[in-house]
C-alpha cells in the first residue's frame, strides 16, 4: 500500500484553521523562501519557441553538457552522456531503484531518511531495510558494521541523501570512503541524494560520491534544482553515473515517459548562470536561521535538538509520546494571539515501527523573526498540551 505522506497529510488541518482565521508558521515543508534566481525566471519571460515540443529523453543535449561543466567545477568530472535529465529529483530515484531492482530486492537506507523513499520503494516493488542513526550523535552514519549484518543475497544498494533530509545531517570524506568500501566489497551500487550540495555549514566541504574514485561502477547520483536555486516547482532533476549500462536502462524509462518539461529545462539551463554572490547570500542566511532555531529550541525544557551541518533541516524530539497527535491538536486546538504552527511529525521519516514517535522535523524556511515566534509557539503549548 502507498504510505501517506508525514509532510502533507496535516494540510486539510491547516486549511481548517486558516479557515477559522488562524495564522500559521509552516515548518512542516522543505519549500524555501528565497526568490528564484531572476535569470531563470527571464529566460522562460523570452523564449521564442512557437511549438512547445518535446525534447530528447534524456534531456536537451546543451542542458546536460552546461550540467557536466557545473559539476567540473565541483570537481566532479563526468560528461554529458553520463547524465539523464528528469521530472525532480524523485523521477531520478524512481529511474534509478527500477534500473538496479526487481520485486523484492532489497536496499539499506540510515534512518531517518525523506519519506518519499518509502513511496517510491512501494512504487518499485522492493524493500526498505533501514539502519538506525541517532539523534545522540547528530544522526550520523551508523557503524558500518551495521551495515553489513543486514546484506543479504537481495540487497542491491544502499541509499544515502547528503546532508540529509530530514536530519541536516552532513557525511565526512571518511563516512563515504566507508560506505565506497563496502558497496565494493560486496559489490553493490551506492546511491546518493545530492540535492541539498550548496548547503554546507560551518566551513565543511560537502563530498559527493562522485568524487571517489574506484566507485566508477558503483556509484548514482541524484540531483534536482528544486532547492539550489529555489525552484522547486521547476519539477527538473538529473541522475548521474559513469555505470552506462545503468544509463542505458534509465534511458528506457526515460523514453516510456517521453521527456522532461521543456520551459522547466530552459530555466533550468539558464539557473546554471547564477553567480556565486547568490549562493553566499543564501548560506549566510541559513546559518543564521539555523543559529537561531537551534538556540531558541534549546531553551525548552525536555527537548533535544540535533545540529545540522547542512540543508536546512533538523530533527527535534519533544517530552510527548505521539507527535502526530501533538502535530494535529497544534492546529485544530492551539493558538498564541491567534497564530500556530504546522510541523511535520518524525515517525513518517522512519520506517522502522514505533521508532521517531515522540519527534518532529523543522524546516526552517522562514525568516528569523518568524522562526523566534514558532518555536515561541511550540514552547507555550507544551506547557498545556497533554498527551
Amino acid at each position: 500500500m502507498m504510505p501517506q505522506s508525514p509532510i502533507r497529510k496535516l494540510v486539510p488541518f491547516a486549511e481548517e484553521a486558516a479557515k477559522k482565521g488562524k495564522s500559521i508558521y509552516y515548518l512542516n515543508i522543505g519549500q524555501p523562501d528565497i526568490k528564484t534566481p531572476q535569470i531563470a525566471l527571464d529566460a522562460v519571460k523570452i523564449h521564442s519557441l512557437e511549438v512547445l515540443a518535446y525534447t530528447r529523453s534524456e534531456g536537451s543535449e546543451e542542458y546536460r553538457v552546461k550540467i557536466a561543466n557545473y559539476y567540473q567545477k565541483n570537481d566532479i568530472f563526468v560528461k554529458h552522456d553520463d547524465i539523464i535529465v528528469t521530472t525532480g529529483g524523485s523521477e531520478a530515484l524512481l529511474f534509478a531503484f527500477g534500473s538496479i531492482m526487481d520485486v523484492d530486492d532489497e536496499i539499506i537506507v540510515p534512518e531517518p531518511f525523506y519519506a518519499n523513499y518509502n513511496g517510491f520503494s512501494t512504487a518499485s516493488g522492493i524493500n526498505i531495510v533501514p539502519v538506525i542513526s541517532k539523534i545522540e550523535n547528530n544522526f550520523a552514519l551508523p557503524p558500518i558494521e551495521e551495515f553489513e549484518k543486514l546484506i543479504t543475497p537481495k540487497t542491491k544498494a544502499i541509499l544515502i541523501c547528503n546532508p540529509g533530509n530530514p536530519t541536516g545531517y552532513l557525511y565526512s570524506k571518511d563516512e563515504i570512503k566507508k560506505l565506497a568500501a563496502i558497496v565494493k566489497k560486496h559489490n553493490l551500487f551506492l546511491i546518493a541524494d545530492e540535492v541539498y550540495r550548496e548547503f554546507a555549514y560551518d566551513g565543511v566541504t560537502h563530498y559527493s560520491i562522485m568524487q571517489e574514485e574506484g566507485l566508477e561502477d558503483h556509484a548514482i547520483m541524484i540531483d534536482s534544482v528544486s532547492k539550489r536555486y529555489s525552484m522547486c516547482g521547476a519539477r527538473i532533476g538529473c541522475l548521474v553515473s559513469r555505470n552506462k549500462e545503468v544509463i542505458a536502462t534509465a534511458l528506457k524509462f526515460a523514453q516510456a515517459r517521453l521527456s522532461p518539461p521543456t520551459l522547466a529545462q530552459i530555466a533550468s539551463e539558464a539557473a546554471l548562470g547564477t553567480p556565486q554572490s547568490y549562493f553566499d547570500d543564501v548560506i549566510e542566511e541559513y546559518v543564521e536561521r539555523r543559529n537561531i532555531l537551534i538556540s531558541e529550541l534549546q531553551k525548552i525544557e525536555g527537548v533535544q535538538v540535533a545540529t545540522p551541518k547542512g540543508a536546512f533541516y533538523c530533527i527535534v524530539q519533544l517530552p510527548i509520546k505521539n507527535s502526530d497527535d501533538f502535530a494535529q491538536w497544534l492546529l485544530e486546538h492551539f493558538d498564541v494571539n491567534g497564530e500556530t504552527v504546522m510541523v511535520a511529525p518524525a515517525a513518517g521519516f522512519y520506517s522502522t515501527p514505533g521508532v521517531g514517535l515522540n519527534q518532529i522535523r523543522i524546516a526552517y524556511v522562514l525568516k528569523k523573526e518568524s522562526l523566534i515566534k514558532a518555536v515561541n509557539i511550540i514552547k507555550e503549548a507544551l506547557k498545556v498540551y497533554k498527551d
